[in-house]
């Protein structure tokens, strides 16, 4: 067994909150090491998550107009497309580009990387089991590391369902996210954020989709006339979407897999498919851990318990992102990371935001933030709800992206906006104006009286405010 090393900040986890966590707390003058099992920095989201799956829903979206773009008067002829090319530039332009990136930080403050599994064995002494080529390991022993503070940033992985085990023709996103071919026939099991996502992706590049979903709709966090919108797209793409169905097995063959289902009332039915993936949830990477070994608490679902800060209530242990109790989002790792790193500064940082906004990079895109008219009537609010939509901006128009809209939600007696939701074009980018107005509790009279330019996407906003006012302008 090796000497007991003494290390400072040592992060278990390079993913989003992780690497996050990590940059933080050297900037605040802190010794830091980061552990990591896998041969590249980034986590999840970075390799084979957030960032690759954007790269294949922007290249399926640049193929659907370049192949129909007879509305603008081009005629673009016989369009080519080879899939091959792409997973190559997804793979070395995008994902590649991202991770060096974040060794290339990591590196520039100073931070250690050691490669490896760690494993904890008391609330203040972990191991670290060497895991592949040493690139990042200094030496290739075992390590005892003795810490003076920890953060825990392991994330999660894709929950595994009763017959249909992962491997072959039964994917997960990973696997989902790397296949070698378009497939012509491919079934979607759980219509959430990534199921949805990759089955519109994967229809631009000319796959037949199936999507398989529990629940009475897809994407069933958001509102039904935000998914209405969605739907509609998905299915002027050839997807057929069924919904209040029981996925029951997959069996796989030479060349695809069959996949049974079970409707209400109980007939089971079978798709033959290319293959199929699995996109009903993630699970929190927190039982390899040793956490038996400590003091750390966990959840019957395997979520660590913490505070405000990520502090665990073991002395200098904290703990951020998925494995964690909250929504599992990359960008919340990443404000998680920094406010836990804050903490063991001896800083006031805590995690007390109103709201976080949740995007689902769809076509057309759903973004939204803070409570819905529901769920603040739910929390004792009298509320109303202004609505404008894309139809009437010129910018959307004129992209021929007319379809959705922006609703915001107010407070009747203040007009304080408690949320908003919007489904269309650039979702994505204009949530973070609102995110700022609902979390700075700015009212509808400041949105109204913000000059917005023309013409830009973010108009609707305004309007949208305008309406909660009483002077609608351009509806």
């Amino acid at each position: 067994m090796s000497e007991l090393e003494t290390h400072g900040t040592v992060v278990i986890g390079a993913g989003p909150g992780g690497y996050v966590a990590a940059i933080r707390a050297a900037e605040l003058g802190q010794q830091v090491t980061v552990i990591e099992q896998s041969d590249t920095l980034g986590g999840i989201c970075l390799n084979v998550g957030c960032v690759p799956s954007k790269a294949l829903i922007s290249a399926g979206e640049r193929l659907r107009q370049t192949k129909d773009s007879s509305v603008y008067g081009i005629t673009a002829g016989d369009v080519s497309f080879d899939f091959t090319s792409l997973q190559d530039w997804k793979q070395h332009k995008v994902v590649d580009r991202m991770t060096r990136g974040v060794a290339g930080l990591l590196k520039k403050h100073g931070v250690e990387v050691v490669r490896g599994s760690a494993t904890l064995v008391s609330d203040t002494e972990l191991h670290v089991m060497p895991a592949g080529p040493q690139q990042f390991m200094s030496v290739s022993d075992p390590r005892r590391i003795a810490f003076t503070d920890l953060i825990i940033a392991t994330g999660s992985r894709p929950v595994e369902i009763p017959g249909f085990m992962f491997g072959g023709r039964v994917l997960d996103s990973t696997g989902a996210l790397n296949l070698p071919e378009v497939p012509s026939e491919f079934v979607v099991i759980g219509g959430g954020y990534i199921g949805t996502e990759l089955a519109g992706a994967y229809a631009d590049f000319g796959s037949h989709v199936t999507i398989l979903e529990g629940t009475e709709q897809i994407l069933p966090n958001f509102e039904p006339d935000l998914v209405k919108v969605v739907e509609k797209r998905l299915r002027a793409k050839g997807v057929d979407i069924l919904t209040g169905v029981r996925a029951r097995r997959a069996d796989q063959h030479d060349d695809g897999v069959h996949v049974s289902y079970e409707k209400k009332g109980g007939q089971e039915q079978t798709i033959a498919a290319d293959y199929c993936m699995i996109t009903v949830g993630r699970t929190p990477n927190s039982d390899a851990l040793g956490l038996e070994a400590t003091s750390v608490e966990v959840d019957k679902h395997g979520l660590i318990k913490v505070d405000e800060r990520g502090f665990t209530g073991v002395d200098h242990i904290y703990a951020v992102g998925d494995v964690t109790m909250g929504p599992a989002l990359a960008h919340m790792a990443f404000m998680e990371g920094k406010t836990a790193a804050g903490a063991i500064a001896g800083r006031p940082d805590a995690n007390e935001y109103f709201s976080v906004p949740a995007v689902c990079f769809a076509d057309p895109e759903i973004a939204t933030v803070g409570m819905t008219a529901a769920q603040a009537e739910q929390n004792g609010l009298t509320v109303t709800t202004s609505k404008f939509p894309f139809a009437g901006n010129a910018r959307a128009v004129s992209l021929d992206e007319a379809e959705g809209f922006v609703r915001l939600v107010s407070t009747i007696d203040t007009g304080t906006l408690v949320g908003a939701q919007i489904v269309g074009p650039g979702a994505s980018d204009l949530i973070s104006e609102l995110s700022v107005a609902v979390n700075c509790q700015l009212n509808v009279e400041d949105v109204a009286l913000t000059i917005h330019p023309h013409p830009t996407l973010g108009e609707p906003i305004q309007e949208a405010a305008d309406i909660a006012l009483g002077y609608p302008t351009h509806l």
